[in-house]
């Protein structure tokens, strides 16, 4: 159900908020700028943004752009301090950084690896800075408007609404008992998520967009490679690793899929395809999931086994199992 009230029945050109698949949006911009020489990945945060990275033994001069991307930063994910999010009704990228160096890092950079939004909002603010214009305003003219993702975009300022067709959002504040209320979480603030987690899009575009990414028509070799080069991950979804933006996730047939998964507030998204041997992938070979809440009924306790599930249908299908 696309309105639980009114009966209205989920349409393909509905949109929905990507949660962390932004990252993939985002990085897929810091990269093109590398490409353009306007950057490098071994830049620090320091450099493009002084002072910014600092206190409780946060160092930005030891923090590269590369390790924003991947999650070796270190950096303390603000979105762990509630109590601070919840302080504001709106958040500019720069309150949510300092939110995080409130704290201390949850590991000397280069050192680990630990997911944190503030480094993918650090890296927007570093994309701004370089170029000069907003966030979103890049997002739409490097990659929405080139490869026809007429419902993808990054709301501005703290726009808590969805343009165009959408479903509801629904939510149990991750209550898991069954009985838990169910909450209409539609209109969200977008500032608090921002360059991590704010963008919205469409089934559709995203498989279009994971198409040309993983087919290479979108970043130059040199990019293509860094973005694919991955990490081991740690007390995440098992089986995984993490590139720039993007994740692998090897599935129980053997067969390994990438992409990225977004989860927020009543909006939960898997984004993967498979990649050939030269490291191409294709719009045949690709699939999107969303859930339009948060929780799992059945034999489900939470989207993500119904997603994995799903993409073992749909790539084991060779491997007979």
């Amino acid at each position: 159900m696309a309105d639980t009230r009114t009966g209205r029945k989920r349409a393909q050109q509905d949109r929905f908020r990507i949660g962390s698949i932004s990252k993939t949006f985002v990085a897929t911009v810091v990269l093109q700028l590398a490409a353009e020489g306007r950057l490098s990945l071994e830049d620090t945060a320091e450099q493009w943004l002084p002072g910014m990275v600092r206190g409780h033994d946060h160092d930005g001069a030891g923090v590269s752009i590369r390790m924003l991307l991947n999650h070796t930063s270190g950096i303390f994910n603000y979105t762990d301090d509630q109590a601070a999010l919840n302080r504001c009704e709106t958040h500019p990228p720069e309150s949510l950084v300092q939110i995080a160096m409130s704290h201390p890092p949850t590991f000397t950079s280069g050192s680990g690896w630990a997911y944190s939004n503030t480094s993918y909002v650090l890296a927007g603010m570093i994309i701004e800075r370089v170029t000069g214009r907003a966030l979103a305003d890049e997002i739409t003219e490097r990659i929405s408007r080139p490869f026809g993702l007429a419902g993808t975009y990054l709301p501005h300022g703290s726009d808590p609404t969805i343009l165009g067709p959408h479903s509801r959002h629904y939510t149990k504040l991750f209550r898991t008992d069954i009985g838990a209320p169910v909450h209409d979480a539609t209109e969200l603030g977008a500032s608090m998520f921002w360059a991590a987690d704010g963008m919205i899009s469409t089934a559709g575009d995203l498989n279009r967009f994971f198409g040309a990414l993983l087919g290479g028509r979108i970043l130059p070799p040199h990019q293509q490679r860094d973005m694919f080069t991955t990490v081991p991950t740690r007390d995440r979804i098992s089986n995984a690793a993490y590139g720039l933006g993007v994740s692998s996730v090897r599935l129980p047939c053997g067969e390994t899929v990438w992409g990225m998964g977004g989860a927020l507030f009543g909006s939960w998204s898997y984004a993967y395809g498979a990649r050939d041997g030269d490291g191409d992938g294709d719009g045949e070979r690709m699939v999107t999931i969303n859930v339009n809440g948060d929780w799992g009924d059945g034999g489900w306790d939470d989207p993500i086994g119904m997603f994995t599930d799903l993409l073992q249908a749909k790539f084991c299908r060779r491997s007979g199992t």
